[in-house]
């Protein structure tokens, strides 16, 4: 698993001010590498190639791309807002995390930073002669930069921020959590075993949710007193100084305690990385928002259980033969297939039982569901197909659309 600070350093690494930081360093950096190459320059190549039009050149970059700098990001801020009330405000993350947008503004903000040095530079007379023809060549790739980089602008803005396109990442970041779940569903640790009468509890310092728990900080301080933890509160677990986080034993908690605390990443808002029921839950809050008498769209509702289906399925496929276990002094409990269903199914079963094609197509998953995975899969299938169908009963009025339903829940967990 992977450590609190190369979690953060991930955290760090998503956010848009670093990549643009990032071009904006590489950008002066470059601007100003045309100085020390130019006595390496031979004297005649100036009037060769025209390097004297690179002012002109730098000027209309300076100005056209401060220009769409700010295009940019007025268009950015608008795909933000779209997301937050077509789709949900829990997905907005991930559209702010897009590498694409990320690449492009940092692109653009860098080509301006640039044209700027070089403007200054030049006005300066540090470059030469000499030194200008570097600057042109340079200039020259910065121009082919940035036309391919508006193409695949003009092609992105045309998903950024849309219903299918944010729920389609959505889908990815709780299927990459689901996945490394079913790696390691105890997180590298062992199960959750009984615990012993002498495990001492350890509290929160915050209130908020788990983001990210260190499992390997954790075996360390487990190793040094050759002691055990248990752990309670795994990431998505909202916890006060009130709760317990984890057991202790064998350990002098009374000094150790602090450490086991440091170990808890706590947030206001859970994250994706190591919480596959908060992407589970966020594609489901996506089907409600969708099914409300305000928008009114049982399409996207209908697309989200085919995502659900998607992400079952990953559940379901046999996992490889159990590896050497990395922290054995750890103890964290699984995540339950049911909560999975829970998450995913309840709210669209409520929010869509006046809706005939909602009932009919959570049916037909669950007929999926049962026949997908093992035996406990199919239990779960079977008990939300007549939730599922207790629900409709509830809100559907016409008994031509019950019969329906009834008929594909009986199908339910038949080979």
């Amino acid at each position: 698993m992977t450590s609190r600070w190369l979690w953060l350093l991930s955290q760090i690494t998503r956010r848009m001010w670093f990549r643009a930081s990032l071009f904006s360093i590489l950008a002066v950096v470059t601007a100003l590498v045309a100085i020390v190459v130019a006595p390496y320059i031979p004297s005649d190549v100036p009037t060769k190639i025209g390097a004297d039009a690179v002012d002109n050149i730098l000027g209309i970059i300076a100005s056209s791309m401060l220009a769409v700098t700010t295009f940019s990001l007025s268009t950015m801020v608008a795909a933000y807002s779209a997301a937050t009330s077509n789709v949900t405000p829990r997905a907005t993350r991930l559209v702010m995390e897009d590498t694409t947008t990320q690449n492009v503004l940092a692109t653009f903000i860098g080509s301006f930073l640039y044209s700027l040095v070089g403007i200054i530079a030049l006005s300066t007379g540090a470059y030469g002669s000499t030194g200008r023809v570097v600057l042109f060549v340079v200039t020259a790739a910065v121009i082919i930069l940035i036309v391919v980089t508006l193409l695949r602008w003009i092609d992105h803005l045309s998903r950024l921020g849309r219903v299918t396109e944010t729920t389609a990442r959505v889908e990815k970041a709780a299927a990459e959590a689901i996945r490394l779940y079913c790696e390691q569903p105890h997180m590298g640790g062992c199960a959750a075993v009984d615990m012993p009468g002498s495990a001492r509890p350890v509290y929160a310092s915050e209130i908020g949710y788990v983001q990210h728990l260190d499992m390997g900080a954790l075996s360390d301080i487990a190793e040094r007193g050759k002691g055990r933890i248990f752990v309670r509160a795994t990431p998505g677990s909202f916890v006060t100084p009130a709760d317990p986080v984890a057991f202790a034993e064998g350990l002098d908690v009374a000094e150790q305690e602090a450490e086991i605390r440091a170990c808890y990443t706590i947030a206001d808002v859970r994250s994706f990385d190591q919480d596959p029921r908060f992407g589970a839950s966020v594609l489901a809050e996506i089907a409600s928002r969708a099914l409300s008498p305000g928008i009114n769209d049982p399409g996207t509702a209908i697309d989200v259980i085919g995502r659900a289906v998607r992400l079952l399925a990953i559940a379901a496929e046999p996992g490889e033969p159990q590896r050497e276990v990395a922290f054995p002094r750890v103890h964290v409990p699984a995540i339950g297939v049911g909560d999975l269903f829970d998450d995913l199914f309840t709210p669209i079963a409520r929010d869509g039982a006046g809706i005939v094609e909602i009932g009919i197509r959570l049916q037909k998953a669950m007929q999926v569901l049962a026949r997908l995975g093992p035996p406990h899969f199919a239990e779960n299938a079977a008990r939300h197909s007549l939730l599922a169908l207790q629900r409709a009963s509830r809100g559907l009025t016409l008994e031509h659309d019950l019969a329906i339903l009834r008929d594909l829940a009986a199908q339910v967990g038949r080979p």
